[in-house]
């Protein structure tokens, strides 16, 4: 369905924004693999980084199933930042010149301040998931939160009803951080623009491609479960390769 976001125009002056076609997402992922193996070394040095921070944050809830909603949603929402620097990869590719994974962690804080800005407000979003996990859990597990259960009997069998609940608003905050940062952090990395100018045109260009970044996120949750299904593992690679990917998508869709 395509959304018209005209009103936008009278508060923010918006770069112009694209429509792409439903294929673009595959041709994403594919430039985005040659780019990683462009450069692996700084690449997958990323990918080992998030990986080794969600095996920490996986150790710290294995047997706390009330923390998993928690620290496993922070993880998600805050991981992509850690991105600023896979864009400068790329981009730096993009202009003919190469770069080291330290040049590419300085390279990402030339707008350091507005990433950390978006940074906050995805950590609030966070807090306020995890006030929302918290409630859930007091009331569909009968106010008796069961410290000390392994994640899968805290999610299945007679708590099957708060895994379908939390999963149901999980999605919805999902689509919501997801219209507002699918292109919004490599444009910060790419321009001196503000976050709130970044965020206002993903949602724009998420509005008007809304078949397209179905698709996309699809992908995305799809590559990230298999991740998690391989304990982390994957996401060595997974990682900076969904990092690359998005770098071409703002690109498309961003003028």
């Amino acid at each position: 369905m395509d959304m018209h976001l005209s009103e936008l125009d009278q508060h923010f002056t918006l770069p112009k924004t694209r429509k792409v076609g439903a294929d673009r997402p595959i041709a994403w992922l594919k430039m985005g693999l040659a780019d990683l193996l462009q450069h692996p070394g700084p690449s997958l040095t990323y990918g080992g980084i998030i990986t080794a921070v969600g095996w920490l944050l996986l150790s710290l809830v294995d047997q706390h199933g009330h923390f998993f909603a928690t620290l496993i949603t922070g993880f998600l929402l805050l991981s992509p930042l850690a991105a600023a620097g896979i864009y400068e990869l790329t981009s730096e590719r993009e202009e003919g010149r190469e770069t080291s994974f330290m040049q590419s962690l300085h390279d990402a804080g030339k707008n350091l301040s507005q990433v950390a800005f978006l940074g906050v407000i995805l950590g609030m979003v966070a807090i306020a998931w995890e006030r929302v996990s918290a409630i859930l859990f007091a009331l569909l597990y009968g106010g008796q939160v069961p410290a000390g259960m392994p994640l899968i009997e805290a999610f299945t069998g007679e708590y099957l009803n708060f895994t379908l609940v939390w999963g149901a608003a999980g999605f919805l905050l999902a689509c919501f951080v997801f219209a507002f940062t699918a292109v919004s952090i490599p444009m910060l990395a790419d321009r001196e623009v503000d976050s709130v100018t970044a965020m206002m045109t993903s949602l724009r260009a998420v509005a008007e491609n809304i078949s397209t970044m179905a698709i996309w996120a699809a992908l995305i949750v799809i590559l990230t479960a298999i991740g998690f299904a391989t304990y982390l593992v994957g996401l060595i690679v997974i990682f900076p390769l969904l990092g690359h990917a998005t770098w071409y998508a703002y690109k498309e869709m961003v003028e």
